[in-house]
């Protein structure tokens, strides 16, 4: 059987009196890229939000690799026990160079002690350099190994979408959440972001979940796909699917 990487059942949150999001099932199995789509304020930040504590749901629930994940959970807990995301609008440390964003990524993971960290003892550098070494690596996959000593503010856009999945991807996620990475790309930027996506997945083997606007994009990588409405799941399948269905062409696509 293959690996379910994250299911929810019944998830839903209300603030207030007003239903952001009702009754979102979702199973993803360990490698599979899917789609989540929807009109504006249909509820699919919402759904990354509390799939990374940032919000917590008002019912139902959520398994992480199998075990049960608990409505009081932090955005770092969740971070080390493998779930990472990028956001709609581009979130770097813009004072910190291109390495240093990556890096600072991977502080939860270091273990060398606050005396070794103090005093610069051999296993502060040897830690230091093993995240540095890492920290190449990635920039390497993304094409930005160059641009390491640059200040992150100084890259070009479609260069600070890569360096953002870049620095997520150097927590080892199990679960990559991207949230619109095409934003303002031109068309030619967008091609080469779908084939940086489809480059992760294959090489380092993460399961992905994808909200996007960019219909291309979407049906061009995504296996299946889901579609929100009004806080509501109103239909899921694969791509031909989706498309044709009339309820996602009234709420979404249009005819």
């Amino acid at each position: 059987m293959e690996e379910c990487i994250l299911k929810t059942e019944h998830l839903s949150i209300a603030f207030g009196g007003l239903k952001a999001l009702t009754d979102f099932n979702i199973e993803l199995k360990k490698g599979e890229l899917v789609g989540l789509i929807g009109p504006n304020g249909a509820g699919k930040t919402t759904v990354f939000n509390l799939l990374t504590g940032v919000y917590k749901p008002t019912d139902g629930s959520m398994t992480l690799m199998g075990k049960p994940v608990g409505r009081r959970i932090r955005p770092d807990q969740l971070v080390r026990r493998g779930v990472a995301r990028t956001f709609q609008n581009i979130r770097l440390f813009k004072n910190l160079t291109v390495l240093e964003n990556v890096m600072i990524a991977s502080n939860f993971q270091m273990r060398y002690s606050v005396l070794g960290a103090m005093f610069r003892l051999g296993s502060f550098w040897r830690e230091e350099e093993h995240v540095r070494q890492k920290a190449l690596s990635l920039l390497d996959v993304f094409e930005l190994r160059e641009c390491a000593d640059m200040l992150a503010d100084n890259l070009p856009y479609g260069r600070q979408r890569k360096l953002e999945i870049a620095r997520a991807l150097s927590t080892d996620p199990k679960l990559l959440l991207l949230d619109e990475p095409a934003a303002g790309m031109n068309p030619t930027e967008t091609k080469e972001l779908m084939q940086t996506i489809s480059l992760i997945r294959e090489r380092f083997g993460v399961t992905i979940l994808l909200i996007e606007h960019d219909m291309s994009l979407v049906l061009g990588i995504c296996e299946r796909i889901l579609v929100l409405d009004y806080g509501m799941t109103i239909c899921q399948g694969t791509p031909d699917e989706v498309v044709n269905d009339p309820k996602v062409i009234a709420a979404y696509l249009g005819e």
